[in-house]
């Protein structure tokens, strides 16, 4: 399955920062993490901001490490 826009949401946002929510319930963790999952939305996310992943899984926190032409995402330590 394909990234859904209508499963992003912000959660909040200040000085350029954005907190969002990815929910994909019948998704594993792996498929969010993989380069370029995120790219239908990269003209809202941006490299800084932070990803909730809640899948079929379990649950992950991510770094947007790049958001130019692919979405990247890092692990948070």
């Amino acid at each position: 399955m394909d990234f859904t826009a209508r499963n992003l949401s912000i959660l909040a946002y200040a000085q350029g920062f954005t907190l969002w929510h990815y929910k994909a319930p019948t998704l594993p963790l792996a498929q969010l993490n993989r380069p370029g999952f995120f790219n239908p939305a990269n003209d809202m996310i941006a490299s800084g901001d932070i990803i909730m992943l809640s899948a079929e899984d379990g649950g992950r926190v991510a770094f947007v490490a790049a958001a130019n032409d692919s979405i990247t995402l890092a692990a948070l330590a």
